[in-house]
């Protein structure tokens, strides 16, 4: 059957620089440092003590005392995105669409947050004081259903779960789904909230963190640096409206951009470790473009996963050298983690929403913090001050633990 073409109509940002599309776009066109010592619990005991925190963020707004005691803080979160989105589509309150629009949603770590306050009361107070919806605030398929009920969409609905692929590959999912005549809107990104003590706790013990900026805060995320010692846990909810493209013209929407391309593949290598030579992040990203139809000299720009780690950063530099050759020095590339953090299963949502208002605005965000260049990191990373540019095809990298690998393309349409 013919593929149909698929459009993003709409989309919403709760982000550490800011809430809403606006300020999401002017701190990234800014490089605002949204890093700094953590608040959300005393971190003494942790050997990473810097975040990238949402702290404007207000729940209420969008449920009652009642309901926030039974749902993790990424639920609200996703809810304001997902408001803003159907605004920005022009969706909200169309009661005609009610039973098309489904939701595929990607996070890493869902309602863990709820679940490990749970267990600490079951062990504190007993088990009388545990929630009733300790089941249903942890587990990680609710993320789409509270979306789903919240709104009345009676679609599918849907969580992909990949670790800090989980945003590209809920967004590939939607995509694949939409152009193959299962869906003609679908509601998609990803959300996370991961800043709480056994979490953050976790990942120091894995030592994937940054622990050398403790007293400098706004140092730590520091995307391809030979410094760079870890990431910084972030968090944020950025959800898009996907959509058939004459369903789309039919109803009048604007369009922002066409989504083209799709590929993810695994290393089949380590639960943490990248393998070496990114081989297979090369396949994903030569997958994608060949589902796009477009040449790799067509790519104005691309988001990188870019998480300020010492191996991820040095695989994905050296997988983009190997698949665009001598090209590769000449496009523009960056990281946004290095001004909000890595927000884990919301991070490919992230780096799509500030790429499509990249596109939009003609500007590229920088990577902040990019002082002292590691050699193996060689490429145009945008360092430290954004530019004008005129972007019409761009390329979104993914990477997880896991080792899997997703690729992303959108262009102008």
């Amino acid at each position: 059957m013919d593929k149909r073409r698929v459009v993003i109509t709409g989309l919403g940002s709760v982000s550490p620089n800011g809430i809403g599309n606006d300020s999401f776009w002017e701190g990234l066109k800014n490089g605002k440092n949204c890093v700094d010592k953590t608040t959300f619990f005393d971190p003494k005991e942790h050997t990473s003590q810097v975040a990238a925190e949402i702290k404007e963020f207000d729940p209420t707004k969008y449920l009652s005392p009642k309901e926030l005691r039974q749902v993790h803080r990424v639920v609200p979160m996703a809810l304001a995105a997902t408001k803003e989105a159907l605004d920005d589509a022009s969706l909200f309150g169309k009661q005609e669409y009610e039973d098309k629009i489904g939701v595929v949603l990607g996070t890493g770590a869902g309602g863990l947050g709820y679940g490990e306050g749970q267990i600490k009361t079951m062990y504190m107070e007993g088990l009388r004081k545990v929630s009733p919806y300790a089941t249903t605030g942890t587990f990680v398929g609710m993320l789409s259903s509270e979306i789903s009920i919240y709104f009345g969409f009676k679609g599918m609905s849907l969580v992909v779960s990949t670790g800090c692929t989980s945003g590209s590959d809920a967004m590939g999912y939607a995509f694949n789904n939409i152009r193959f005549g299962m869906s003609d809107i679908l509601i998609t990104g990803g959300a996370e909230a991961c800043i709480t003590p056994a979490i953050v706790g976790a990942f120091c013990r894995m030592g994937a963190l940054s622990t050398n900026w403790n007293q400098t805060p706004k140092k730590a995320s520091r995307p391809f640096n030979k410094d760079r010692d870890g990431f910084v846990m972030g968090e944020g909810a950025w959800i898009f409206i996907f959509e058939e493209l004459s369903h789309a013209l039919n109803r009048g929407a604007k369009i922002y951009a066409e989504v083209k391309g799709y590929g993810a593949t695994c290393d089949a290598y380590h639960k943490t470790v990248p393998e070496p030579t990114g081989r297979n992040l090369v396949r994903a990203m030569e997958i994608a473009v060949n589902d796009a139809g477009v040449s790799k000299n067509d790519i104005d720009y691309i988001n990188l996963h870019g998480t300020s780690t010492v191996l991820n950063d040095a695989k994905e530099s050296h997988a983009i050298k190997q698949f665009f050759g001598e090209k590769a020095y000449s496009i523009p590339t960056s990281s946004f983690k290095s001004m909000i953090g890595h927000p884990q299963g919301a991070s490919g949502a992230c780096g799509m929403a500030g790429t499509v208002l990249a596109m939009k605005n003609g500007f590229i965000p920088p990577t902040i913090n990019y002082e002292n260049p590691d050699p193996e990191c060689d490429l145009d990373y945008v360092p430290n001050k954004g530019r004008e540019a005129d972007l019409r095809t761009c390329l979104i990298n993914s990477i997880a633990f896991g080792s899997k690998n997703s690729a992303i393309i959108i262009c102008k349409i």
